[in-house]
């Protein structure tokens, strides 16, 4: 470990065994996973983030904003970019998975208020992560349909394709974490192999548009104007913004912060790179008209078997990110419904997704929700990093986090400044233009505040200098309101 923090083990009264789940899937949901257990190297964990980034949804996104008037680098660079602004801080959260075995959901009990963490948080997370699994699930059943039509001629219902699709990805979630690394392993180098396939195909297409140099200056309809680059940055920061209190789930089996750093942070630019890169040259090969890189490759005259293997990296691809989209959002609704435990919990946000996979119009709408989520989202990751790093220290007290009267309680369950400083920074959101990138700076502006205004208030109140990292002190509050 590269880190001075004690690991601690389950607390009292909260024992996995508890829960009624089935034989053979994992035991750990709210708990902390034990020491022993947490022996995940970084390039394994480089495998189950490189396969949540390279997806169908990211690929979708990729082309859209070439068609949205992006040149074909600056599509790529606003999703790289919008992944960098939001890895800054998922990796941070990351580490409370790594030093305590926690989920990053459960963790903000200590930061925002029992209460406000199990009836606040958790739902939004849960929500969040069903609109995500519907999201990639649509994206994927879209590429389905058009290599289906291709290879057989025929053209089944988008909606029954996706329904069906969504079951079968969350049958894996159900399984827990040890699933998500078996499936990484295999998915990886299948994937990397075909994608780099079809990208061959398309760099070697004789048609006019396809060839690497009229690709790579492709320059759209705005080039890289600003006003556009910036809504897709906010985009995709925004996307990952709302999963920040999930980057602990990903990390809590990991051996140190090293391997979390190197295989989180290496896997997101990395993959992201990639499925921009994928998704905006099959749009700019296209001239901008089709945003799906998988309904082009139809076009291309290919055969059976190339058709077969874009199917079987489409079902891979979802398959990887949903899986892990559906078993974050389990961990988030077993933080408030404790008593389900993590396998019940995750069923119930696998119906969700899959009954939101009915609607289609979740894939046009892509932005406008991508702000609202902004909106939510940026001012609470601020709001947790300031806690978490200034006002704690990156210290956590694990058992009071299970203690509904001990020091996490606050004013009746919540933290009421924190609460405060993130409806100030949503306030705020809607008051800035996606030209000024209203994601991190929201986030930063809602941090600050709340941890200035955190020892200003302890030192008034202790005619002192605050000691943040004191327990007594107002982030880190001893006995009950």
């Amino acid at each position: 470990m590269t880190t001075d923090v004690p690991r601690t083990q389950s607390p009292e009264g909260s024992s996995p065994e508890a829960y009624r789940q089935p034989k053979g899937v994992e035991r750990y949901g709210v708990e902390p996973v034990p020491d022993e257990q947490r022996t995940v190297r970084w390039y394994d964990l480089f495998q189950i983030i490189f396969n949540v980034m390279l997806n169908p949804g990211l690929i979708l996104i990729g082309g859209l904003a070439v068609v949205s008037g992006l040149s074909f680098w600056a599509a790529v660079a606003a999703q790289v970019l919008g992944v960098l602004i939001a890895f800054s801080a998922y990796t941070v959260m990351a580490t409370v998975g790594v030093d305590y075995g926690l989920p990053g959901i459960v963790s903000t009990r200590a930061f925002l208020g029992i209460t406000a963490s199990r009836w606040l948080v958790s739902l939004l997370r849960a929500v969040s992560s069903a609109f995500w699994f519907a999201f990639q699930t649509l994206a994927g059943a879209m590429g389905i349909l058009a290599v289906l039509e291709a290879w057989l001629g025929v053209r089944p219902s988008l909606i029954g394709v996706s329904l069906v699709f969504a079951v079968l990805q969350a049958s894996v979630a159900l399984f827990g974490y040890g699933s998500l690394t078996w499936l990484s392993k295999v998915a990886f180098p299948v994937k990397l192999v075909i994608l780099g396939y079809l990208f061959w195909l398309f760099a070697n297409h004789q048609a006019p548009g396809f060839a690497p140099s009229e690709v790579f200056s492709y320059s759209g309809s705005v080039g890289w104007k600003w006003a556009v680059f910036a809504v897709w940055v906010n985009a995709v920061a925004a996307a990952w913004f709302s999963q920040v209190t999930d980057a602990a789930d990903y990390c809590r089996y990991s051996k140190s912060r090293k391997d979390m750093w190197i295989g989180t942070m290496a896997a997101a630019l990395l993959g992201t790179a990639g499925s921009a890169f994928f998704g905006a040259y099959a749009a700019a090969a296209s001239l901008g008209r089709t945003a799906n890189a998988f309904e082009v490759i139809p076009g291309l005259g290919v055969g059976s078997v190339t058709l077969i293997l874009v199917l079987v990296v489409l079902v891979l691809d979802n398959w990887t990110v949903n899986v892990l989209n559906v078993y974050t959002g389990g961990l988030a609704l077993a933080n408030l419904a404790t008593r389900l435990g993590r396998f019940w919990s995750t069923l119930v946000v696998a119906a969700a997704g899959t009954a939101l996979a009915a609607f289609p119009a979740l894939i046009d709408g892509f932005n406008d929700s991508m702000s609202a989520m902004g909106n939510v989202f940026a001012p609470l990751v601020g709001v947790l990093l300031a806690d978490y790093l200034v006002i704690k220290r990156g210290r956590i007290d694990v058992p009071a986090l299970f203690d509904p009267h001990g020091p996490y309680r606050y004013t009746g369950g919540v933290n009421v400044l924190a609460l405060a400083w993130w409806a100030l920074g949503s306030i705020a959101f809607f008051a800035l233009p996606e030209t000024v990138l209203p994601i991190p700076f929201v986030a930063l502006a809602s941090g600050v505040g709340y941890a200035l205004t955190a020892m200003v208030l302890s030192a008034r109140r202790d005619g002192t200098a605050p000691r943040v990292d004191a327990p007594g002190e107002l982030g880190q509050p001893t006995g009950s309101a």
